[in-house]
Parts: structure tokens; C-alpha cells; sequence
């Protein structure tokens, strides 16, 4: 299976802000860092503040940060909704199958539980899961980590 561009900015744009806690970042400080494309990653941004999981602060000093903690972004929402679908074989949509064999096929049932596993494996995985190794991940995308200051109890 192989996730859609779409899936991969909208996971490193998670990432990188992320990383990135104490700060507004742009969509240009990111475009750069991952050498992709700003207008792409302006569509990126726009549905993942649609799905509430970006902030976007307008105005000379906005920018973006992320609008739910890191342990609170489950990776496999995420994927589900930003992939169009998951029709791994023409089979799986009956509007569209015209397979010949998908009345006695056992393919069709076996990639289907290989679907669900892939899914089950994403869904126990957080943005926390993925900032684990934040230090090395901005090092490679050369980016000045921000991490959320810690509060100290009074």
C-alpha cells in the first residue's frame, strides 16, 4: 500500500510542528525544510485546520502550530482522512469490479484483512509516537526545534 503526497505533507507538516511547539511556524518555513511545494501544502494545511488538528493565526506575525497535543493526534485518523480510499484491487469496489474471478477469489478477503492490519498498526501510533527521535528528524530537515517549554510547579 502506498500513502498519496497528500498523506505524506500531512504528516510531516504534523511532524514539523510538532517539533516546533513554542512558535508559530509558516508554510514556507516548512515548504523548505521538506523541499516540497508551498501552494501544495497550503491545501494540506487548509484540511488539517478543517479537521481541527492545526491553528492558523492570520496577520503579519501568524502563522501555524498545532491545535491538539502530540499524544492526542492518533496517526491513523490522520490517514483516514487524508487517503481517498483504500481500494487496494478493483475487487473491493463493487461498483466499479469486473473481475471475472471475485466470486470464488480468496485474494480479495486476504488483502482486505491486510487493509485492516495496516489500519490497526496506525491507529495505535500518535504524533507523540513519531516525535520520539525530534532531536535526529530536525537535524535531517534541518530545522531549528522549538520543544514546549516545561512549566515548573510552583
Amino acid at each position: 500500500m502506498r500513502l498519496t503526497d497528500y498523506t505524506d505533507y500531512s504528516l510531516r507538516t504534523l511532524m514539523y510542528l510538532g517539533m516546533n511547539r513554542d512558535r508559530l511556524v509558516t508554510i514556507q518555513d516548512i515548504a523548505d525544510s521538506y523541499n516540497i511545494s508551498k501552494s501544495h501544502l497550503m491545501k494540506v494545511v487548509h484540511q488539517l485546520g478543517l479537521a481541527g488538528l492545526v491553528e492558523t493565526i492570520r496577520g503579519r506575525s501568524g502563522g501555524l502550530r498545532l491545535k491538539k497535543e502530540p499524544q492526542d493526534i492518533n496517526i491513523g485518523d490522520v490517514v483516514r482522512g487524508t487517503e481517498p480510499d483504500f481500494t487496494m484491487v478493483e475487487c473491493f469496489d463493487r461498483s466499479h469490479n469486473n473481475c471475472i474471478l471475485a466470486p470464488s477469489c480468496e485474494l480479495q478477503g486476504v488483502l482486505r484483512q491486510a487493509t485492516a492490519a495496516y489500519l490497526q498498526v496506525l491507529h495505535g501510533v500518535t504524533l507523540a509516537d513519531l516525535l520520539r527521535n525530534s532531536g535526529s528528524l530536525g537535524q535531517l530537515a534541518k530545522i531549528e526545534i522549538y520543544p514546549r517549554k516545561k512549566v515548573e510547579a510552583a
